[in-house]
């Protein structure tokens, strides 16, 4: 079976964080790094070339595919930042409600800038995630 692409690297989490180009994402990120430590208590690591993760857990499929992955993340894209919520949004949807301007896919939070959701309800949104992926799979 071929193991996952994104998987954690050596690279540097700070290095990576203070070479995001724009001033305002930068600081985004790094406020959102914390409430990731927060909420995990683990130190971040690279995953792949452009995920920042925190704690990770393995997960199996009825397939039979298994695999690991981070307890929560985030990357800096391009028109967005992606903060992943793995469990992802069904039991969230009040507090997505209150969260501000924000889109979802599947496990993914898009937001543009800090300044346009509530940052108490995002990080309770990363908590709540940690707590729920604690609970399915335990924490390494």
């Amino acid at each position: 079976m071929a193991r996952p692409k994104t998987r954690p690297t050596e690279s540097s989490v700070t290095e990576f964080l203070n070479g995001i180009g724009d001033k305002q994402k930068r600081a985004d990120c790094k406020v959102i790094a914390q409430m990731m430590r927060e909420a995990t208590g683990k130190r971040p690591k690279m995953w792949g070339a452009s995920m920042v993760g925190y704690g990770s857990y393995r997960y199996r499929y009825a397939s039979g595919r298994d695999g690991e992955w981070f307890e929560c993340g985030f990357s800096p894209r391009a028109q967005n930042i992606t903060v992943y919520i793995m469990p992802g949004f069904r039991a969230s949807e009040p507090l997505l409600k209150k969260l501000g301007k924000h889109k979802t896919g599947k496990s993914c939070l898009y937001i543009k800038r800090l300044d346009d959701v509530d940052q108490t309800i995002l990080s309770r949104l990363i908590a709540d995630s940690v707590d729920t992926v604690r609970r399915k799979y335990g924490s390494r």
